[in-house]
């Protein structure tokens, strides 16, 4: 029988926060797609309805079954492939902030929290806390 799993250490309840956190991002984009690319200032086209359908299947369908994975299966690898995630989109977004010049504010507490998001999953997967 499958048994949920709950972290037994501080390593690794940073590990299932970064998880539990991917899994709600998921999630409540998932449910509303509209607000939640408002929040983040995405604007879709009227005329393009597929660009509602490809956050819910990208960026919602990804960040939810990495995220549930993580906090279903409690494994190292899983956490190492969540935080590369994370850390890969932090890396995104600070080539972006150089290249296209776009260091608002949103982007450095968007930076700050990818970066956290990555940091405790890595950290964890590779038993350096």
């Amino acid at each position: 029988m499958i048994e949920f799993y709950f972290p037994s250490s501080g390593g690794e309840w940073l590990a299932f926060a970064s998880a539990a956190i991917t899994a709600l991002f998921g999630l409540v984009i998932f449910v509303a797609p509209r607000p939640a690319f408002r929040l983040i200032g995405l604007a879709p086209q009227a005329d393009r309805p597929e660009a509602i359908a490809e956050g819910r299947a990208r960026m919602a369908g990804l960040s939810l079954g990495v995220g549930l994975c993580a906090l279903l299966f409690a494994q190292p690898l899983l956490y190492l492939a969540l935080g590369a995630g994370w850390a890969f989109t932090a890396f995104g977004r600070l080539v972006s902030m150089l290249v296209d010049r776009s260091g608002t504010v949103f982007n450095w507490i968007s930076l700050g929290l990818e970066i956290a998001l990555a940091a405790g999953p890595i950290l964890y997967g590779l038993s350096m806390i």
